[in-house]
């Protein structure tokens, strides 16, 4: 084995990350760490890194998802595999053209008036300006992506895929154009998917408003029907007043009319089952709000929709875009509308409905108002209240076997509650990616499944400019002759499409693979789709065309990487893009591969939520989210992964408290904190430094635009305590790496051989815990356990290494060069274990520690020059059970000499006599004087002890400590009593634990079998401890 320079005297005496981080970077550089091989023999081992959107710099949240993913990428590194980890980013249509949109109108400019391609341009330098901040944040985090193949989703390769993807599924009847009710963002002024909404609980109101009823000519009676309605301002809209059959007395209006206020328009009373029928006393809170009469408003609500595709309704459309009240978008009897509602036009919905319940009320038409609590839908991206609203849109069908068939048969068959559909037509079942895809942790499993129960179809069409323009060229033709124009372009080898006549006239659609018929087709009236594509549309094909699909050969960056590593091995993302991405990608994974195909990934790792001490998600809004950057600069880029991994658990989200750094002096602090007006706890808009009593702004008083930042009261920044933990574990490393190599002199001493059987069982129990803690390591990445991986690794090193090894070896590894080997070789197993998760400071070490020539037994650490992030792992035999329970009873004995001592007050060179009975003096001997280096002992006598010798008890026996002081009797009475008053309560404890039959019955016997063996010692511990108190009392 090599030797290694610099010499271990260069590592400082601190760790300054920042003085080490650069130098790391460029040695993996050098090395092309990340960069994959798809012509080699090794096992592949595949991740899609989830491309961040282009819209800002990383958060915390990202820090964490990419910290996962390089644990997983280097350990499998350093055991052979071949590692491709796919990096790239995302366009992200609304959300990027949102933010460049409001950065132009704060200049005074709007979109339209730069022009389409100029607005493009823009978003791109946009783009280009966030997508290096974003591979820089995630390189100096320390991700080994392969980044010579890092793709953009409107990149020219994955432009192509994209093209193809969309023309194959226009061909084979997958996507089609339909008019129905979508989500509409007021906002964003684009439709949104059903998985784009967000539901959440609001406090509104149900409104009951009286409609008269009319004669056969339109004439008021003097009755009136009353509707009840959460958004009466939609009211304008209605077609017609619904009620249930069953409901005898209501149902006996059917074929009645009421004249809408307002609007003056004259509709029917139908009957339908939707309707809810009135209940006071029902367990129901539709049914004890209802009137029984149901406004019925096609254009404006999915359920009245069905209503009106049932029976023949108009949809009249009363809202603009933006959401106002407007007679242009397909009010068709606008022109008879009352001169009092000529005041709601231009107004905002919210505003419209104000003034239509004034006029309501003053026409003595508001029957009553009801509070009411209920799940409104909101735009993910711009929070507000979605619109339902009438428009022609392209939509997928997933609701066709051949995708959500395909996306169901993938679960594995025992994470299914439901078996999955039998695949229909002459597709062969089962297929290849049949029951191959795991959700860890497996309760996720449940969100996929349930997804696909009552999937409707994907809108993928957005009124948008950033984007994959939609590549479909379309005319309007007289209905007759459509049929004629479709063939004409069929015979050309193209795709077509008709849709259904409106107004006379059909559409033709044309959707060609590539841009050679475009001329043609526009030369002939036909033009293309001002619309572009849902941004998951082109993210649903990231397994494919990152690796180059569909034709992979032709690019020198993607050749083979599709048949190497297509699937991928797992996807590490959120739970909240189950449904958004992970469901599409299984779906298209399978349909574009053989249509069905293997599944893109064979493991999805659920990661928790980041969230701030008291359990709200981080966001920018609440200004409690904390910079990965900030990290990085005051701790560490390696305890920033640290404490990620440590609270990556699987059971719950991961809590983060929230500190304060102020601007003025760099102290940390708690924020003084408030009730937000949404209901949420946020730091003040004002804090007040606590090192100079100086004004700072928070976060939360900037984003909130409560306070804002000045020279005199700038801004503070948001920490997290926790990262200290990370820090720590950093420095106790570096600390055990240079207390290592003050102990190396002698390295080249060592035989060329050791035989660790014939070494001190100290030596050989610190070879068995590192082959214990990479069996116990490969299992919780196995398993997707991050949080006891770190635990692994923080055992390994802070409990076994450093309290226990280096502490034992300190003064006999000066004079034993084959120790010294032993050590030097567990320190660089350690670092190697260690090296996934804390890649920066390992290989700092691993440079600077020097390694012997000699072979040990049963210890394998190959050999390596390079970076440890290219080296493999050690291996060593898992430690026996015997070595295990000879060297922890030898730490339970030291850790009670060293209670004796600390009760003593002795200092650390004060050495004590043990007087010992036969099997505990037994059991010193075997340890071959660990006991005595670790506990301060000079001398072990099986003599009595002196009267003033301190009483202990060991495994249910009593000892004696002799130290150079006297004994205070008092004290150690004090000390006994409550000795002996802990081994009652414990003895009872396990007394009762016993006594319940249904625990002895129930629990396993494993279980219960390790109850009985702490009782019978806790009755040992109990007995040794009286009589050391009898002995004190007497």
């Amino acid at each position: 084995m090599p030797d290694a320079s610099p010499p271990a005297a260069e590592l400082p005496k601190t760790y300054v990350p920042s003085a080490h981080e650069p130098t790391v970077r460029q040695a993996w550089d050098e090395a092309k760490l990340g960069h994959a091989d798809p012509n080699t023999d090794r096992p592949a081992y595949t991740l899609l890194m989830p491309p961040p959107n282009v819209t800002a710099a990383l958060h915390l949240g990202h820090a964490f998802n990419n910290t996962l993913q390089d644990i997983l990428a280097r350990h499998h590194r350093m055991r052979g595999y071949e590692v491709l980890w796919m990096p790239g980013t995302d366009h992200a249509g609304i959300a990027t053209q949102t933010v460049v949109e409001k950065r132009l109108l704060a200049q005074g400019q709007h979109r339209t008036a730069l022009g389409r391609e100029a607005f493009v341009n823009l978003v791109q330098q946009w783009k280009d300006e966030y997508e290096a901040t974003i591979t820089e944040q995630l390189q100096s985090l320390g991700c080994s992506a392969d980044w010579s193949r890092q793709r953009f989703t409107m990149d020219p390769i994955c432009a192509k895929a994209v093209r193809l993807a969309f023309a194959k599924l226009f061909a084979d009847d997958l996507i089609y154009r339909g008019k129905r009710l979508v989500n509409w963002d007021p906002v964003s002024q684009t439709a949104l998917a059903d998985d784009e909404v967000e539901s959440r609980e609001v406090d509104g109101h149900f409104w009951y408003l009286r409609y008269p009823l009319v004669d056969e000519d339109g004439e008021a009676t003097g009755e009136h029907v009353t509707v009840a309605t959460t958004r009466p301002e939609t009211m304008l809209g209605d077609t017609a007043v619904a009620v249930n059959p069953d409901d005898p007395d209501r149902a006996a209006l059917v074929g009645r009319r009421v004249k809408l206020p307002l609007a003056n328009r004259v509709i029917p009373i139908i009957a339908d089952d939707y309707v809810v029928k009135p209940d006071a006393n029902s367990d129901d809170p539709k049914a004890r709000m209802a009137s029984g009469f149901l406004k019925v408003t096609p254009a404006h609500d999915p359920n009245d929709w069905d209503i009106g595709q049932r029976h023949g309704l108009e949809a009249i459309n009363v809202m603009a875009p933006d959401g106002s009240i407007n007679a242009e978008y397909g009010w068709t009897d606008a022109a008879a509308m009352e001169p009092e509602a000529q005041a709601l036009l231009g107004l905002d919905r919210f505003a419209a409905r104000d003034k239509l319940i004034e006029i309501f009320r003053e026409r003595g038409l508001l029957e009553n108002v009801r509070p009411h609590q209920h799940a409104v839908g909101h735009s993910y991206r711009s929070h507000v209240p979605i619109e339902p609203r009438l428009s022609d849109q392209w939509y997928v069908r997933v609701s066709d076997d051949r995708l959500v068939g395909e996306a169901q048969r993938a679960l594995q068959a025992d994470q299914q509650t439901q078996p999955s559909p039998s695949r229909k037509g002459p597709a062969v079942s089962p297929a290849e990616g049949d029951n191959t895809l795991a959700f860890h942790p497996s309760r996720f499993a449940k969100t996929y499944e349930s997804w696909h129960a009552e999937l409707r179809d994907w809108c993928i069409s957005r009124q948008l400019w950033w984007g994959h323009q939609i590549p479909v060229w379309s005319k309007a033709v007289p209905a007759h002759e459509a049929r004629t124009v479709a063939e004409q372009w069929q015979d050309r080898g193209l795709a077509v499409q008709i849709q259904e006549p409106e107004g006379g006239s059909s559409m033709v659609h044309v959707c060609p693979e590539d841009d050679g018929a475009v001329s043609e087709l526009e030369s002939n009236g036909f033009a293309r789709d001002e619309d572009v594509l849902d941004t998951w549309f082109s993210s649903a094909l990231w397994p494919l065309n990152t690796m180059g699909w569909p034709d992979p050969e032709q690019n020198e960056a993607t050749q083979g990487l599709l048949e190497k590593f297509n699937p991928t091995s797992v996807l590490v993302t959120g739970r909240d893009i189950i449904t958004l991405w992970v469901s599409r990608m299984v779906m298209f994974n399978r349909y574009f591969l053989d249509g069905a195909g293997p599944v893109p990934f064979h493991d999805v790792c659920i990661n928790p939520m980041i969230q701030d001490g008291h359990g709200q998600r981080m966001s920018k809004s609440l200004g409690n989210g904390v910079d990965p950057r900030d990290i990085i600069h005051s701790h560490g880029a390696d305890a920033l992964r640290f404490t990620l991994a440590q609270i990556a658990t699987g059971t719950q989200d991961a809590r983060l408290p929230v500190d304060m750094v102020s601007p003025h002096s760099g102290a940390t602090f708690t924020p003084e904190e408030i009730t937000s007006p949404a209901g949420y706890l946020v730091a003040a808009p004002t804090q007040t430094c606590p090192d100079t009593g100086k004004t700072l702004v928070s976060p939360y008083g900037n984003a909130s635009g409560l306070a804002t930042p000045t020279e005199e009261t700038p801004l503070a920044r948001n920490t997290s305590s926790r990262f200290d933990t990370g820090r720590n574990f950093c420095t106790k490393l570096w600390n055990a790496a240079r207390f290592t190599a003050s102990r190396l002199d002698r390295l080249s001493e060592a035989p060329a051989t050791i035989e660790l059987a014939q070494r001190p069982p100290i030596d050989r129990w610190m070879v068995g815990r590192i082959g214990s803690a990479r069996a116990r390591i490969d299992q919780a990445v196995q398993e997707y356990r991050f949080a006891d991986l770190a635990d692994a690794l923080y055992d390994l090193l802070w409990r076994d290494f450093c309290d226990t090894y280096l502490e034992a070896v300190n003064r006999s590894a000066k004079d034993d060069p084959a120790q010294q080997c032993i050590l030097a070789e567990c320190l660089h197993a350690i670092l190697r274990l260690l090296h996934p998760i804390c890649p920066f400071v390992t290989e700092t070490i691993g440079q600077a520690i020097p390694r012997g020539n000699t072979k040990i037994s049963d210890f394998e650490l190959p050999p390596h020059d390079g970076p440890i992030a290219t080296a493999q792992a050690p291996s060593a035999q898992p430690l026996e059970q015997t070595m295990e329970q000879l060297v922890q009873r030898g730490i339970a004995l030291i850790d009670e000499v060293r209670r004796v001592r600390a009760e003593r007050q002795l200092k650390p060179r004060d050495e004590v006599v043990l007087h010992l009975d036969p099997e505990t003096n037994q059991l010193i001997t075997e340890l071959d004087g660990l006991v005595e280096r670790l506990a301060g002992v000079s001398e072990v006598s099986q003599d009595p002890p002196p009267a003033n010798a301190a009483p202990a008890t060991f495994e249910g026996r009593s000892f004696a400590i002799q130290t150079s002081g006297g004994l205070d009797p008092a004290a150690e009475r004090a000390r006994l009593e409550k000795a002996v008053d802990q081994a009652k309560r414990s003895v009872d404890g396990f007394e009762k634990r016993l006594a319940n039959r249904n625990y002895v019955d129930n629990a396993p016997d494993a279980v219960v079998a390790e109850t009985r063996k702490r009782y019978d010692e806790a009755k040992q511990d109990l007995a040794a401890a009286e009589a050391a108190l009898a002995a004190v009392q007497n």
